[in-house]
Order: structure tokens, then C-alpha cells, then sequence
């Protein structure tokens, strides 16, 4: 469904990726870990079109993404940013339908069909019975949610999510991070999310990409990426990783810094 193809990408000529490839398959929820500055947010900046990769190309349902337009990419890829300024006045049911302008002939008519489809979504993230609340009524969460509802109503086949549990308290990380592995399941939506979180991530991520020194450092599921050694070298700390079977997963303890 996704490939990405020798990309580099960089800022004023500072270099921040360098010859990144990798292949997202249907239905998978990827995770793309690393430190800070190892380019995770402008990796997927490139693969939803945003920034233009200095070279690599990124192919979308075998097409090179350089070739559609924003509304085709649209109908097939959305994203979830790590933050967004909506006017304050706006409903939530009027941010929603944002989310709608690529099947839209007019920004100035909604149809029954786009009705449906944002009541859908909204049911899907629990946001029905505050549809007619200002968002600057909302707290983190609800508000984190409703971005969510917006991008499910383009009704895309990938679902990109860059830091979506940033500054939220555990529940909402879980309840959002939940969702997404539910919508992942169930609705065959392919999820790639950018998290700092080893623990959550571990938890629920079917594999990771290990992005360090402009490249991919490893890629591999939670289980086979998540040592000891791989994240004293990339993150600079000597941690214990154990297995959690209450949860099914890794999960990973700082000892100190490396």
C-alpha cells in the first residue's frame, strides 16, 4: 500500500533523512520511534506530501505520491497532526466536517452523505453526544478525539498520527491509543503513528521503525527491536525490558543514563 523509496529530506540544507526505505502493508499498525531531532515528524511530513524529499520518491497504492493532487491524496491518507489551530467558535460537529472537503464540490454545501459519514465517525470515537459543543469547550482528549473523527470522515485507507497521545494523562493515552488499535482491527485501516513512548508503542504497534542518525537504525516487531542494547545505543540510557504477560508485551525500565 506504502512504500518509501531511498528518501532524503532536509531544512536549510542541514540534512535530516538520508536514503530512508521501508514498505507499510495493509491493515498494519507501525510505529516510528527514535530520539529527538532523528527526523520522525518530517518523515511524515514527506510521506503525506507535505514536504517534498530532496531525493526518493514515495509510491501510494502504486502510484508516486508527486503525481496526485491533494484531494486524491485525501480520499486515500489521513493525518492526525501533532498540533493544529482550530478557531475557537467552531462545533464540533462543523470541525468534522472539515474533514470532507476532498469529496466535496463546494466548501459551501454539505450533502446527506457527508451528514452520515461524519455522524459515523463520530460515533466510532465517542464525540456524537457533544457534536454541537464549542472546541474551546473541550478538554485534551475530547479535543484530541474530535481531530481524529475529522481525519476517519475522509475515509481514508491509512491514518497517519504524529505524537496523538502528546500532553494527554494516561487514560486518555490509553483510550486514544485504543482507538486506533481498534479502528486498525477492525475497520483494516492502516495506522502509522509517530510516539516517543517505548512502553506504548510496545503495546500497540504490530512493528517499529528505529529511525537514529538521519537512517533507519532497526526495524522488527516490539519484541525483536526493543533490547537492551538497541536503545542504549540509539537513546543513550541503560534500561531493563521484561515481558508483561497481564498486558502481552515488552515494557521497558530506565536504569540510568548511559
Amino acid at each position: 500500500m506504502l512504500k518509501i523509496e531511498n528518501i532524503s529530506a532536509s531544512y536549510h540544507k542541514i540534512q535530516i533523512l538520508d536514503g530512508v526505505s521501508l514498505q507499510v502493508e495493509p491493515g498494519e499498525f507501525l510505529g516510528i520511534i527514535g530520539p529527538n531531532g532523528a527526523g520522525k515528524t518530517t518523515l511524515l511530513k514527506v510521506i503525506s506530501g507535505v514536504k517534498k524529499p530532496v531525493s526518493g520518491r514515495v509510491m501510494l497504492d502504486g502510484k508516486d505520491l508527486a503525481s496526485l493532487s491533494r484531494k486524491q491524496i485525501a480520499k486515500i491518507m489521513a493525518v492526525v497532526p501533532q498540533s493544529t489551530f482550530i478557531p475557537p467558535l467552531f462545533t464540533v460537529e462543523d470541525v468534522v466536517l472539515m474533514g470532507r472537503y476532498a469529496y466535496q464540490k463546494s466548501r459551501f454545501i454539505t450533502s446527506r452523505e457527508d451528514i452520515e459519514v461524519c455522524e459515523e465517525a463520530m460515533e466510532k470515537t465517542d464525540t456524537l453526544s457533544f457534536r454541537n459543543r464549542l472546541i474551546s469547550e473541550l478538554s485534551g482528549g475530547e479535543r484530541q478525539e474530535v481531530i481524529i473523527a475529522r481525519a476517519l470522515v475522509q475515509q481514508p485507507k491509512i491514518l497517519i498520527l504524529d505524537e496523538p497521545t502528546a500532553s494527554l494523562d494516561i487514560r486518555h493515552q490509553m483510550r486514544i491509543l485504543g482507538r486506533v488499535k481498534a479502528l486498525v482491527k477492525e475497520s483494516g485501516i492502516t495506522a502509522i503513528m509517530v510516539i516517543h513512548d517505548l512502553n506504548l508503542a510496545s503495546r500497540c504497534c504490530d512493528r517499529l521503525i528505529l529511525l537514529h542518525n538521519q537512517k533507519v537504525y532497526s526495524e522488527g516487531s516490539p519484541s525483536h527491536l526493543l533490547t537492551p542494547k538497541n536503545i542504549e545505543e540509539v537513546y543513550g540510557v541503560k534500561v531493563v525490558v521484561e515481558y508483561q504477560s497481564i498486558i502481552d508485551a515488552w515494557q521497558i525500565m530506565v536504569i540510568e543514563e548511559g
